[in-house]
């Protein structure tokens, strides 16, 4: 199931200052129940979950991470606005409720979007998941399949139906996507020695396709914990983490996918990511992931290994600022010590995927 922390009962638990929320709410004609004691999400790096009561109904409040936050990062008033719009024409996606831009209130924006259960998987299948799980079909086949359906699904959505058309800039979104990774890669490592970052980079500015795809509403952090599964199916019932959704390239959406899809002899970086359990339980290996994509949507797959070579730098990139979070003091959390050693462990990938030796 959804992994969550109970939290204490102070007036002011980390992230959550309840009385001013109380009152806000309040003020927005809603009651944040009292006798319920919130909970935090336990899963991932960066914005932080709740489970809170209002108005006698579960919602989950989402607000951004403490700390220092990147530049386009964790933007709540963008993830609102995508899930206003996308919920009626994409169902996957939880309807929201409320928006709030006053730091006075919890320290950051915030917004309510309504609460769906279900199981998440992240780096590893649960026990009794695998357990029970009885069908002929392996269960990383299923999951896979599932994956890349409700991917396709979300490409086939008009923008223009449901109001997003203006959500991002589609002319140039290529380029600008990686002049955007490589001015964080260079901030990133700012003084310090980052392997292959600069063959990488030069890689990338000499073998950017031109952009012919027809642009489509991308996730832009699409993997396997941001679908809320059936438990008992494994089907898909919800798609969250909509905070740097955009207009784009669909194929740089399928890229970031396997840009956490490890495989059984991928170097250890990969594995160290312990994003998705996809190196063994049968799941498809990236190449024919990427193919079974191809053929649901309908898109061809010219010049791919420049989006996975962007994808991998990306990824690099993001473990490289959260390690720079934790050198600030944004967190003292001892698995981010290690994140210096992985950004450059995934950068390396990057160059060998450039080379060929990787898909």
């Amino acid at each position: 199931m959804v992994n969550l922390q109970k939290i204490d009962h102070s007036e002011s638990p980390v992230g959550l200052d309840l009385p001013k929320l109380r009152s806000h709410l309040a003020q927005n004609g809603m009651t944040l129940d009292a006798s319920f004691v919130p909970q935090r999400f336990a899963a991932g790096f960066g914005n932080m979950n709740f489970l809170v009561e209002v108005d006698g109904a579960p919602m989950v409040l989402r607000r951004p991470p403490l700390g220092p936050i990147p530049p386009g990062a964790n933007d709540m008033a963008r993830e609102y606005r995508i899930l206003s719009h996308l919920h009626d024409a994409y169902p996957l996606v939880p309807c929201a409720h409320l928006f709030c831009d006053d730091t006075d209130v919890i320290g950051a924006p915030f917004f309510l979007m309504e609460y769906r259960p279900g199981l998440v998987i992240g780096a590893a299948i649960p026990l009794e998941v695998k357990n029970a799980w009885n069908s002929d079909i392996p269960i990383g086949q299923l999951l896979g399949a599932n994956m890349i359906n409700v991917l396709a699904g979300l490409h086939a959505v008009d923008p223009t139906a449901c109001g997003l058309e203006t959500l991002g800039k589609p002319d140039g979104f290529l380029e600008r996507t990686l002049r955007g990774w490589t001015k964080r890669a260079e901030l990133s490592w700012a003084g310090d020695p980052a392997g292959e970052l600069q063959a990488v980079l030069d890689w990338l500015a000499s073998n950017r396709p031109a952009e012919t795809k027809k642009p489509t509403l991308i996730h832009n952090d699409f993997k396997l914990d941001n679908i809320i599964l059936d438990p008992e199916t494994l089907e898909a019932r919800t798609l969250i983490d909509w905070d740097m959704g955009t207009i784009g390239d669909p194929r740089f959406d399928l890229a970031i996918l396997l840009s956490y899809w490890s495989e059984a002899s991928d170097p250890a970086a990969m594995h160290d990511l312990k994003q998705m359990p996809t190196a063994c339980h049968g799941f498809p290996t990236r190449e024919e992931a990427a193919q079974y994509y191809a053929r649901a949507s309908d898109c061809d797959l010219n010049d791919f290994t420049f989006y996975r070579v962007l994808a991998t730098l990306r990824i690099a990139v993001v473990f490289q600022q959260l390690y720079r979070r934790y050198q600030s003091g944004g967190t003292n959390d001892p698995k981010f010590a290690k994140f210096n050693d992985l950004a450059l462990g995934l950068l390396d990938f990057a160059f060998q995927i450039s080379r060929g030796k990787y898909f």
